[in-house]
């Protein structure tokens, strides 16, 4: 705004120059083909004004006549007159701002006559055109002061407050605090990050509920079978006990320890699941040979609970896999059979070969699992039997672990039950 108003200045300044200097050379030219007292009479009188005079002087400087009557322009030019020594049109006096007039100088020569043509434009125009636009300039500053800051506003509103409110949303999550609404901003990058905050203030808010859900399942896995040591060890340290009760409860407090034993296990698997820790290296090995091993470990365990185990490997044929961590698939998904099957009733382990991969399922006649949990069951923690009753006793954590092994072999798991009638576990690698 400020050079916009420096150059509508300099170019009426400019303006008034020229039109100036067009009116004097006018007068000159009419000057220089009719030079008589008539002509010189009938250019003072056209220039009389209150804005412009013109005055005519010789050789010497002597004015011949002039428009102002009160001479006051001599007196005050009167030095600028005397110094004139310059045959072209030129401006004399351009300082408009501290000059009461602007003066142009006209040279002229007729009929052995030469001298001057001193045109004199008052500045008062100038001056009041320069007040005036001041005025609008000062009047469209504040307006555009007042726009731009409406601007400001709307762009607070649309940008800046939704950012604020993002901030104030990150300090509630940071804090703990992850119950955060943040408006729909469409479908730009602010809207993006909206979308984002509350995704995370959701997944927080979900780990923090299985972390507490994690805690509360530990607790009580561990307390289980340290009640059932103290208790039994107590019990078996009594006085008067037969030899026969006492074997009796150290029976138990063995199986006990043993579970404790197995929960610590699945504990460090778990925790190396979460560190992505698994490594796995294959190899090439017979399958009859490792299934059979397998079947010998958890024989005794099955014969205890008298629940029979079949094992089903029509051909021999290799495998290729790392044998420890598929040893660990396997006995993971025996032991859950194990646990949610009931006495006198069927395990088989199956393993066959197909387009160059390896298919082992184990299929239980067990209790079976509820159709709407089929998809739950593979999440640490997770258990269908949720009285946590000795019976069962499972910890939800084997089946978290056999499905990252699973896929850490780059293989597949799915799973078939229907309730009360068992369940199948299909492993492809």
């Amino acid at each position: 705004m400020y050079y916009l108003h420096q150059s509508i200045i300099h170019t009426r300044a400019e303006e008034e120059f020229s039109l100036l200097l067009a009116n004097g050379a006018n007068h000159r030219d009419v000057l220089i083909e009719n030079y008589s007292d008539s002509t010189i009479k009938h250019i003072i009188l056209m220039e009389k004004n209150e804005n412009r005079e013109v005055m005519i002087t010789n050789s010497t400087g002597d004015i011949i006549s002039s428009s102002d009557k009160s001479y006051m322009l001599q007196e005050e030019y009167q030095l600028l007159i005397s110094d004139l020594n310059n045959e072209k049109d030129k401006i004399l006096v351009s300082d408009w701002r501290n000059s009461s007039y602007i003066v142009s100088a006209h040279p002229y020569k007729a009929n052995d006559q030469s001298g001057y043509v001193l045109m004199f434009q008052s500045t008062t125009s100038i001056n009041q055109m320069v007040n005036n636009m001041n005025k609008h300039f000062i009047i469209s500053g504040i307006a555009s002061f007042i726009v731009l800051f409406i601007v400001y506003a709307l762009l607070s509103k649309i940008l800046t407050r939704p950012l604020i409110r993002m901030k104030e949303a990150t300090e509630k999550l940071s804090k703990g605090d992850f119950n955060v609404s943040l408006p729909y901003l469409g479908k730009d990058e602010l809207g993006d990050l909206s979308g984002s905050i509350y995704k995370l203030a959701n997944d927080l808010e979900r780990l923090k509920d299985e972390r507490n859900e994690f805690l509360a399942s530990i607790a009580h896995e561990l307390s289980t079978p340290l009640t059932y040591l103290i208790g039994y060890s107590k019990i078996a340290m009594r006085k008067g006990l037969s030899e026969e009760e006492r074997e009796h409860y150290l029976e138990i407090i063995g199986e006990e320890s043993d579970r404790m034993k197995d929960l610590v296990k699945n504990l460090l698997d778990l925790a190396r699941m979460d560190e992505t820790s698994f490594t796995v290296s294959k190899e090439y090995f017979w399958a009859n040979s490792f299934l059979e091993n397998i079947c010998k470990l958890v024989v005794p365990s099955y014969e205890v609970k008298k629940i029979r185990l079949n094992l089903v490997c029509e051909s021999d044929f290799q495998i290729y896999a790392d044998s420890i961590r598929l040893e660990q698939i396997i006995l993971n998904l025996l032991d859950n059979s194990l646990k949610y099957s009931n006495e006198n009733s069927e395990v088989t382990l199956k393993a066959y070969k197909k387009d160059e991969k390896t298919i082992i399922s184990v299929i239980d006649t067990g209790i079976g699992i509820p159709a709407d949990e089929i998809e739950f069951i593979f999440e640490k923690l997770y258990r269908v039997e949720k009285s946590r009753s000795r019976a069962y006793g499972g910890s939800g954590i084997g089946l978290a672990v056999v499905k990252e092994l699973v896929e850490a072999h780059g293989g597949t798991i799915e799973v078939k039950s229907k309730l009360g009638e068992g369940s199948t576990f299909k492993i492809t690698i």
